[in-house]
Formats: C-alpha cells, sequence, structure tokens
C-alpha cells in the first residue's frame, strides 16, 4: 500500500487523563499523544480516534522463541496510524495446548487496548474446521466494542477458488464485501483484499498484506497489514475491519506444521 508523506498528523488519540504524566512507551515506540476529549454519540468509548483517520498499519511483534525453535507463543501486535505513531495494541489469549496442536485453526480471543491500558476492543474466533470443499465449516470472528457489546461479525463466504468476507453488523446484515485473490500467499509482493460494497460491485477500500523482506518472511511468522477504508466510514465498521485483518493473518498467513509452511487458500 502507498500512504501519502504529506498526510497530517492526527496528533491526539481522545481519552481521559489522570493526574501526572502517562506512563512512556516501551521500547522507544511512538505513541500518539492522548488528549481530553469528549467522544462523539454512538461512537464506543476508546475508538474516537478512529473517526480521524482513512488508514492502519499492523505489526506483527517477533516472538524469539517461536521464531528459533518454532514454538508457538500468543501472537501480539503493534496497530499504528499512517505516519508509524502507535495507537493501539493487540494481544492473543490462549492456551499452549491449543496454539501448537490447532495451529492456524485454533479459537482465540484478542484483546485490543488503547495508549493508557484501556480494553477497548475485544474479538472472538470460535474453533471452525478449515477447507475450501467443507462450506459448512466457515470461518467466523466477533468483534466486541467495548468487551461483552457485540458491534459486528466477519464471516467467511463459500467459494471453491476464492477467500471471500460479508463483514457485518451487530445484528448479521451484511454491510460490505471482501474478496482476496485466489492464492493468497506473497512472494516479493502484496497481497491485497479488497473491500467493496455490500453488492460487491464498487471497491472502497482494502486489506494489505505487505511484503516484509525475504528473511522476515523466510524465518520468522511476523506479518504487516495495511487497511484503508473511507474516512466517513462508521467508526464500528473500522474496529471490525480490524478483526478482519487478523482473520485473514490467521487463515492465510500464519505458519502451520513441522515444516513451517503458510496456509492457503486451499487448506
Amino acid at each position: 500500500m502507498n500512504y501519502s508523506p504529506n498526510q497530517p498528523a492526527v496528533m491526539y488519540q481522545p481519552g481521559p487523563v489522570g493526574p501526572g504524566p502517562a506512563p512512556g512507551p516501551p521500547g522507544g515506540i511512538a505513541l500518539a499523544p492522548t488528549g481530553a476529549s469528549v467522544g462523539p454519540v454512538g461512537v464506543p468509548p476508546g475508538l474516537e480516534y478512529l473517526t480521524q483517520i482513512d488508514q492502519i498499519l499492523i505489526h506483527q511483534k517477533v516472538e524469539l522463541l517461536e521464531a528459533i525453535i518454532g514454538f508457538e507463543t500468543n501472537n501480539e501486535y503493534d496497530i499504528k496510524n499512517s505516519l508509524g505513531q502507535k495507537i493501539y495494541k493487540a494481544k492473543e489469549k490462549n492456551d499452549c495446548c491449543t496454539r501448537n496442536c490447532c495451529g492456524s485453526l485454533r479459537s482465540f480471543d484478542m484483546t485490543i487496548k488503547d495508549n493508557m491500558d484501556r480494553e477497548v476492543i475485544h474479538l472472538i474466533r470460535p474453533f471452525r474446521c478449515v477447507s475450501c470443499w467443507c462450506p459448512c465449516c466457515l470461518q467466523e470472528l466477533e468483534v466486541q466494542a467495548p468487551p461483552g457489546t457485540t458491534i459486528g461479525y466477519v464471516k467467511q463466504e463459500w467459494h471453491p477458488c476464492l477467500p471471500r468476507f460479508a463483514i457485518q453488523g451487530a445484528n448479521k446484515e451484511t454491510v460490505m464485501k471482501l474478496e482476496g485473490p485466489c492464492f493468497a500467499c506473497n512472494c516479493c509482493g502484496d497481497v491485497n483484499f479488497e473491500l467493496k460494497t455490500k453488492d460487491g460491485e464498487t471497491p472502497i477500500g482494502r486489506i494489505s498484506k505487505q511484503w516484509s523482506g525475504l528473511l522476515k518472511e523466510v524465518f520468522t511468522d511476523t506479518d504487516n497489514f495495511g487497511i484503508q477504508f473511507p474516512l466517513d466510514m462508521d467508526v464500528k465498521m473500522k474496529a471490525v475491519l480490524m478483526g478482519a485483518c487478523f482473520l485473514i493473518d490467521f487463515m492465510f498467513f500464519e505458519k502451520v506444521g513441522e515444516a513451517n509452511q503458510r496456509s492457503t487458500v486451499f487448506s
């Protein structure tokens, strides 16, 4: 994905400010500064910042234990704006047995927290077998914001060749469609999943798996993603698209098995 270097910085992630200075970021990561603000009506707490942006970058953290010996650990991600400022952090919550026995098919809960360490989004993926020949076991992910309040779903739609998903609202009504390429693997290039209107005709954005370089792609399980969407999109749907990005990562780009091969649409 290409991001304009001339895009002005969005300098505030709305949220309450407590007494005293905010704790500094670990590892020198630049954070989007927080500021006091009254959130827009109808926007879940902690998601106010999403109303101001139309691009998100998601970087998976490198886990040394996983990279060295192949022991599967909980996935962790930094979520940033287009200027590289950290706006959220995401962490998988799972047990050792599930991670290492079920691989990319594993169910999981994922917490997404803001820079004040408050959980603002909760993702739930139930266990599903996956096969392009088994339409009764399609993937699904529930998005809650705040935790406990469902705002939408990401649901896989059956197709023998293409990865397709419906982006749904709280009542499971389809709002948008997401469609990927026939072979969801990146060989020296990005992989784009096109976001379209609910009739599947008009492109309005995309989720891109970005090429991370030969060494990272071969020897680690860390991935970089970019999400583009209309600035005026419902902020709840922006949060659901973040959930879609994580589901895509697990389905198609999580390394599985002793051969350390990545999943594909033909799993």
